[in-house]
């Protein structure tokens, strides 16, 4: 076949259809941009700690030795044992507090931020053959007095982001030795809070706190956490007795990070798909009107000597070249959209980076070229088939029937004349009205769904971080000289400590009087609804391995905004609710009890519903504050109040009242829930403009194929008194009919998927939902969503009708 004629037919084919060039380019460039984004989404999210545990050989169990039980040669034997493949240490490890200086813009120009029970390790360089510390700022220790702290314990927890260059001194150790950050770090297991240099351990610790030693193993098989606890058991027993005083598995590690940005795939995968689906039907759309509205052009080309195979490839390849520049586009669009989500999902992590993997980058377009010569494929093969004398015939013949029966009885209807016209044209081709009525449809369900989606989402944070109802929080120190309240695990699993940042000079008030000048002060300010004391303390439940937090109020908490999935609310001590995780993993159900100790105590409690909430990814408990008092009341002291404000309150000038009314010592803040959500909304949001400027672009398309199949009519209307508005609202009325009916069926589609998806994510995060989760659409706006495609068509169709109303009368007379 020879080449030369046929690149000069598509070259000349291009130039001829630069509408429809443009077209294919910009809708590939958009589907693949969401392919790629939605790809690299599931890649990652599927398995991103896996390959950074790979990737820095984590640790498949951390262990705590009592160096006094067990001497470096017996941990050195422990390497020795057939179940373990590799192996580090002994580390010193001590236990301590760390104490930030800030600097701030008040009087006293500094403040003070305790870090409690900080984990430090002496470790001479990140490296090695298991827990291969990942550095993302900074550099690691060198001398005496420096520290790396990790990213897990600087992290979004705090209300000031450590740094390279910031003065932390160890409080817990003797003579409070002074240390400088020099970097930010990140263990993909979290096996230490810190690191500093080997022979710095000595200067942390004290007799109250001895080093121990810290020991890190990679197994053969550690799958699951039967085959942990039998290598973990293997270690122990080729130690004497004692000497092991605690081990940390990787797998709980693993469940609460996979957690995190997994329900974010099933969502963007939907769109990646309606993407895909909506860019085969345009451009199989675009190649098959370019072959009707060519058979002049077809017949010509035989008549000079194309080959039916000629014919073809010129055709086709009008679809491939733009559709191969829009690909490489997409490529780049989808890296560049990808940074933002993976970054925060690196971040969730704590595994350095992620990025769009390469098979990512190369098999997309090379499966959407793939898809769009098939599709292009079949309209080209039916031009190459055409005969010269057939082609031309039918080039220059009119088209017989035309939808005559549809002008007739739409003309009947009492409306202008120009509408009936442009309703009644989308009935002379069919099939294309088909096709642009699925493409419409599917930009239009996006919409739908992407509505509900956001709606769910927002009703999802709320829930999770009652930001509706605990607007503000009072932190209470816990110690004299500690600026620390209690912990309270976050939305999204994260341990979110709320501090009380200490100006130097200023100590705690005990906790009973702490507490009672608090009740006072939040009884004394007018924009006070309610508020309730809260502890937050670990407890250790039967069959589980780790401590799981529990939250116990004192007083009525009914008004905290919990939402139930199923049960009640506990309504007295010995009750508790549980979220789903937590009866999945325990293998309870609503009415069995539940044993945990707490103080060295046994309490038992009966679980009396299963709640909305993602405290420490739903392995957490709630009960009131007499269930915990029934073991030790003085270990369920009080670490915050939960304030809700009444209706029309300024938060923030109730935060400023009262802190000015209980001074420096307790920590007054804002509920900061919903950080995250922005992200994740906006993605949401570009993903829809996205596949809605795909659907304008096929509906764009289709209206420029009927302008210049019809051109000759518009002269003959023009000639006989149609004027240039007429002309428009006829050329709207085209695809407008179109895009109301593909609204009103796209409306329940999308509905579907969003009930379908949405419990597809909770899922994915370990939770069932609450009814109200689903249940966000109103009647307003399914009317305002049955428009959606008609807000298409006409969107895409605006263009070709401005410009067929601007051209002159003669010039569309001559056309053929």
């Amino acid at each position: 076949m020879r080449s030369g004629p046929v690149r000069r037919a598509l070259r000349g084919g291009l130039g001829r259809r630069r509408v429809q060039t443009a077209v294919i380019g910009l809708v590939l460039l958009v589907t693949t941009g969401a392919a790629v984004l939605a790809l690299a989404v599931v890649a990652d999210s599927n398995a991103p700690f896996d390959a950074a545990f790979a990737a820095q050989r984590g640790a498949d169990i951390t262990a705590t030795i009592n160096p006094a039980r067990a001497s470096p040669a017996r941990l050195a034997a422990t390497r020795r044992l057939p179940q373990i493949v590799a192996a580090a240490g002994p580390f010193a490890e001590v236990t301590t507090s760390l104490q930030l200086t800030i600097a701030t813009a008040g009087p006293a120009g500094a403040a003070r931020l305790l870090i409690p029970s900080v984990t430090l390790v002496g470790r001479a360089a990140p490296d090695g053959p298991v827990d291969d510390i990942a550095l993302q700022s900074g550099h690691w220790p060198t001398g005496p007095g420096q520290i790396v702290l990790s990213g897990n314990q600087a992290g979004s927890s705090l209300p000031v982001q450590p740094s390279p260059g910031m003065p932390v001194t160890a409080v817990g150790a003797a003579g409070k030795p002074e240390l400088t950050v020099v970097g930010i770090a990140s263990s993909v297991t979290g096996t230490a809070d810190g690191w500093v240099t080997p022979a710095e351990i000595t200067r942390l610790t004290t007799p109250q706190e001895p080093a121990s030693t810290q020991m890190l193993y990679r197994f053969r098989a550690a799958g699951d956490d039967a085959a942990v606890r039998a290598d973990a058991a293997a270690v122990a027993g080729a130690l004497p007795p004692g000497a092991v005083t605690a081990i940390q598995s990787y797998l709980p590690v693993r469940l609460q990070e996979t957690l995190g940005i997994a329900p974010i795939a099933p969502f963007v995968a939907a769109f990646g798909i309606i993407g895909l689906a909506m860019s085969v039907l345009i451009v199989a759309n675009v190649v098959s009107g370019s072959v009707v509205s060519g058979y002049r052009r077809i017949g010509v080309l035989k008549s000079i000597g194309f080959t039916p195979g000629q014919v073809s490839a010129a055709y086709a390849g009008q679809a491939l070249i733009p559709a191969a520049a829009g690909c490489t586009a997409g490529v780049l669009a989808g890296n560049l959209l990808s940074g933002a989500l993976l970054g925060r999902a690196a971040s969730v992590y704590q595994v350095g980076t992620l990025g769009v993997p390469s098979w990512v980058n190369l098999s997309v377009p090379a499966a959407m070229l793939v898809v769009v010569g098939i599709a292009a494929l079949v309209p080209a093969i039916r031009a190459g088939r055409l005969s010269a004398i057939r082609a031309i015939a039918a080039g220059r013949a009119p088209r017989s029937g035309g939808g005559y029966g549809a002008h007739r009885l739409l003309g009947r209807l009492p409306v202008v004349r120009p509408v009936t016209i442009g309703l009644a044209a989308s009935f002379a081709r069919p099939a294309r009205t088909a096709v642009t009525l699925v493409a419409t449809l599917l930009g239009a369900a996006a919409v739908t769904f992407a509505v509900g989606l956001g709606a769910s989402l927002t009703r999802v944070e709320s829930g999770l971080s009652l930001a509706g109802t605990e607007q503000v929080f009072v932190s209470l120190p816990t110690a004299p000289g500690s600026g620390v309240s209690g912990v309270r695990m976050g939305a999204g699993g994260a341990q979110s400590t709320r501090v009380a940042l200490l100006p130097k000079g200023v100590r705690p008030a005990a906790p009973a009087a702490a507490e009672h000048a608090v009740a006072a002060a939040l009884r004394a300010q007018p924009g006070t609804a309610h508020f309730v004391a809260e502890t937050d303390q670990q407890v250790t439940v039967a069959g589980l391995a780790q401590q799981i937090p529990v939250t116990a109020f004192r007083g009525d908490a009914g008004w905290t905004g919990y939402q139930m999935i199923s049960g009640r609310w506990y309504t007295g001590p010995g009750q508790v609710v549980v979220p789903t995780h937590f009866l999945t993993v325990t293998g309870k159900s609503l009415g069995n009890p539940v044993s945990f100790t707490f103080g060295g105590r046994q309490i038992t409690a009966r679980i009396v519903g299963e709640v909305f909430d993602g405290d420490n990814s739903g392995l957490a408990m709630i009960t009131a504050w007499q269930t915990l008092a029934s073991a030790d009341p003085r270990l369920a002291q009080t670490s915050q109040y939960d304030v809700e404000l009444r209706s029309g309150t300024s938060a923030p000038a109730y935060v400023q009242a009262l802190s000015t009314a209980l001074g420096p010592a307790y920590g007054v803040s804002l509920n900061g829930a919903g950080r995250g959500l922005p992200l994740v909304l906006g993605l949401i949001d570009a993903l829809t403009l996205l596949l809605g400027a795909v659907a304008g672009l096929g509906v764009l398309n289709t209206v420029v194929l009927q302008t210049r199949e019809r051109v000759h009519d518009l002269g003959v209307f023009k000639a006989i008194g149609m004027t240039p508005r007429q002309t428009v609202v006829m050329i709207v009325c085209w695809v407008a009919g179109i895009g109301l009916v593909a609204g009103l069926i796209a409306v329940p589609l999308g509905i579907a998927l969003q009930r379908y998806l949405v419990p597809v994510m909770a899922s994915a995060a370990g939770t069932a939902l609450p009814a109200s989760i689903l249940d966000v659409y109103g009647g307003w706006q399914l009317g305002g969503l049955a428009l959606a495609g008609m807000a298409i068509a006409v969107a895409g169709s605006l263009a070709p009708a401005v410009w067929a109303a601007s051209a002159r009368t003669e010039t569309a007379m001559r056309a053929e």
